[in-house]
């Protein structure tokens, strides 16, 4: 074992800039009311010194935590596996980081892991929570209003119990797959099929209540549910060509799941998109650029969401910096915010 120096104290500092130590205080917490010229020699002999606050007495100050839980109702292996996660994610840590907040990332694999993340959350560690990928029968909302953080939800909430005041960033799900169907259309396909995603999550109801917008009279038996996954895009597009081998086009509920339907087809001699034209949603270029052909799709902005999710919660906070048990207010945010998506036109369709 070495020995360590001393880290460097409030006082320290202090001395360093000529200054008392509630000044350095009110510095290193961001309050206001001390003149420039002060703070910017409290700040010089901070990084002199290589001060580090200490988080805890700096909580007893500002109530808050610097750290924000991100909640993912999905298995770890999905999480990591899957490309739209890492963009949502990538968007929070950059959005977080620029506000020096921590991320602190809670999965769920089972029932015991929603009481693990009550506790958690309830426990008093973060300043707010941003969850996403939420089920129609998931305990979580329930947990995290039970819990009294400040919280953004990704995707719109599926529940109807009237609350008010429910935050929440999504893309325009129904909007994006009416123009997927209606570009299939336009290239005069008749038999469009459609490969849902999980239908106990809005986005999926959503892009099927688009798809039956355009296709309100397409016979039932073009419709298979997927599971937003390449393997449920390949089991759902094997039933669809069993089921009704004369259809021309097919729009996917997701990237991963245009991505097993293409593979199917190409098994089956079907050609894309001489024989049947695809069309994707999502537009996650590490699988819309890499498809065989590449893959016509809607793009959302993943990144964007996240960093708009992480953005919202601070700011609602930032309002309301000693509201620590309380969601932000409707005045803080509006209460959803959805974004617009566009049509991207590759080789599928």
């Amino acid at each position: 074992m070495t020995d360590t120096a001393p880290r460097p104290t409030l006082e320290a500092v202090a001395e360093r800039a000529g200054v008392s130590r509630a000044t350095v205080s009110r510095v290193v917490n961001g309050a206001h009311g001390v003149r420039e010229a002060l703070a910017e020699r409290v700040r010089r002999a901070v990084e002199e010194l290589g001060y580090v606050p200490n988080q805890a007495a700096r909580s007893l100050v500002t109530r808050r935590h610097d750290a924000v839980a991100v909640v993912a109702a999905e298995p770890e292996t999905r999480v990591f596996a899957d490309p739209y996660f890492a963009q949502q994610l990538r968007g929070i840590s950059k959005e977080l980081t620029a506000h020096d907040s921590q991320l602190v990332l809670l999965l769920t694999e089972g029932r015991e892991d929603h009481a693990r993340v009550g506790r958690y959350l309830a426990g008093g560690h973060v300043d707010g929570a941003l969850v996403f990928s939420l089920h129609l029968d998931d305990p979580l909302p329930g947990l995290v209003r039970g819990a009294g953080v400040p919280t953004v939800f990704g995707g719109r909430p599926g529940w109807d119990d009237g609350r008010d005041g429910v935050v929440y960033v999504d893309s325009d799900n129904r909007g994006g797959a009416r123009d997927a169907v209606r570009h299939l259309a336009g290239l005069g396909r008749t038999r469009i099929a459609h490969i849902t995603g999980p239908l106990d999550q809005t986005s999926a109801a959503d892009r099927l209540a688009g798809f039956r917008d355009v296709r309100g009279d397409a016979d039932e038996g073009l419709v298979a549910r997927g599971d937003f996954t390449s393997g449920g895009g390949e089991r759902a597009m094997r039933e669809l060509l069993d089921r009704r081998p004369d259809l021309d086009a097919v729009f996917a509920a997701n990237d991963l799941t245009a991505a097993g339907a293409l593979r199917v087809l190409r098994e089956r001699g079907r050609r894309v998109p001489d024989d049947v034209a695809v069309v994707g949603f999502d537009d996650m270029l590490p699988v819309a650029e890499e498809t065989d052909p590449p893959l016509t799709t809607v793009r959302q902005d993943i990144e964007g969401m996240g960093r708009l999710m992480a953005r919202m919660l601070l700011r609602g906070l930032d309002r309301d910096p000693g509201a620590g048990h309380t969601a932000p207010s409707p005045a803080a945010a509006p209460s959803g915010v959805v974004l617009p998506t566009t049509l991207v036109r590759r080789a599928s369709a």
